[in-house]
């Protein structure tokens, strides 16, 4: 690891910022695979981490690791100013934010830009536009795509309630500014929905700094049906197939494939039509999943949300498309529109057979399976053809 300029300002000589560095704002898993894509294209690149990291293998991997703070992700990879100033002390004219921590953060965007650095992402408006579940619901209905009945944002527990009646029971109640199962929950009865109500406030409050709440019909049985997208900014918008996340615990994917098995032609066109329809119409840029909710019973699938970064699960999309999606945010960032193939946007993306992922959780059955963090002692994974382990 080569020692990096000290972020304190203790150095005051700084590198020109330089479009062929990009640093990686974020830790683990997706860093490492961030790196992998930007080595492979002759990028010099820049790690940062917590004092609980400072050996992680992203900061081996990187070319150069800056230090960020304490453990406490509050007091390291989510402080904003401590981010952008290790890319400029480093150098780094791209910044690539992962998933999770800054990765939808318009602020961490806003800030990249504003410091003559590129995000490697949509842009900060394209992230507040889609950020919030019931804005993303509007831009959705205006480029015609299928919705399930619902709301807007609702005024009052009394308002809930009438739409619910409105809309029909069972309806799921939701945080606008949710993510991650977290805002949530299914009412069955009208009680529910007067019991639910300040839960879901106080949880959407608490977790995403909006109290914002809307109502949707509910489906069950329902799959998790996405389309991948990739968008240049300036009008081209590449649909790179579907991927199914149905099988889920407490709302967290588990096990995603691709594609998106036993779904009609017909259902898959809309999906991949619609989506591309969206995207275009807000000039998307950089890679974004658009998100539906299938009933098989009906056969109809309806706008959920879109996601504005690189999902975990992308991978899977990687393995039967043959693209490297990081590889192309990368170039997009670096190189402009100019720097994509016009094959990427022009080509019928065609799967070749199926990917599975399974996603590996640490919990603890002493306490009812709950979510647990802690040492590992052993791991040992598969090496043979057709096993890639991220």
């Amino acid at each position: 690891m080569t020692a990096a300029p000290d972020p304190t300002g203790t150095d005051t000589v700084t590198p020109p910022l330089s479009t062929d560095t990009v640093l990686v704002a974020n830790r683990g898993e997706i860093a490492r695979r961030v790196i992998r894509s930007a080595k492979a294209l002759g990028m010099r690149t820049v790690a940062v981490y917590s004092d609980a990291d400072r050996a992680a293998p992203h900061v081996r991997e990187a070319d150069v690791a800056v230090r960020l703070g304490p453990a406490p992700a509050r007091e390291s990879y989510l402080r904003i100013d401590a981010v952008v100033q290790a890319a400029i002390d480093t150098g780094a004219g791209l910044v690539h934010p992962g998933y999770g921590f800054l990765s939808e953060n318009t602020e961490f965007a806003a800030a990249c830009e504003a410091a003559g650095i590129r995000f490697v992402g949509p842009t900060a408006e394209q992230i507040v536009r889609f950020g919030a579940k019931h804005t993303a619901r509007e831009l959705a209905a205006a480029a015609g795509v299928p919705m399930l009945a619902g709301t807007g944002l609702l005024d009052s527990v009394e308002d809930a309630v009438q739409q619910a009646e409105r809309i029909g029971l069972p309806v799921m109640l939701k945080a606008t500014g949710g993510g991650g199962g977290i805002g949530m929950q299914a009412c069955a009865t009208l009680d529910e929905v007067r019991e639910a109500y300040a839960s879901v406030e106080r949880t959407a409050s608490a977790a995403f700094g909006s109290a914002g709440i809307f109502l949707e019909r509910l489906v069950r049985p329902a799959r998790h049906v996405e389309v991948q997208l990739f968008g240049d900014g300036e009008g081209r918008v590449a649909v790179i197939g579907d991927r199914d996340c149905s099988l889920q615990r407490r709302n967290q994917k588990v096990i995603e494939e691709a594609p998106a098995p036993a779904l009609p032609r017909r259902v898959r066109e809309e999906l991949h039509a619609s989506a591309r329809r969206l995207a275009e119409s807000v000039g998307y840029r950089s890679a974004g999943t658009v998100e539906f909710v299938y009933d098989p019973v009906r056969e109809e699938a309806s706008f959920l949300e879109v996601n504005t970064r690189l999902q975990v699960e992308h991978p899977v999309t990687e393995e039967v498309f043959g693209v490297d999606l990081v590889e192309l945010m990368l170039r997009l960032a670096r190189d402009g529109a100019a720097g994509i193939d016009d094959d990427v946007f022009d080509r019928a993306w065609t799967p070749t057979g199926f990917a599975v992922e399974a996603r590996v959780y640490a919990e603890d059955p002493a306490k009812g399976s709950l979510p647990s963090s802690g040492l590992v002692t052993q791991a040992v994974f598969p090496e043979r053809d057709g096993v890639r382990v991220d």
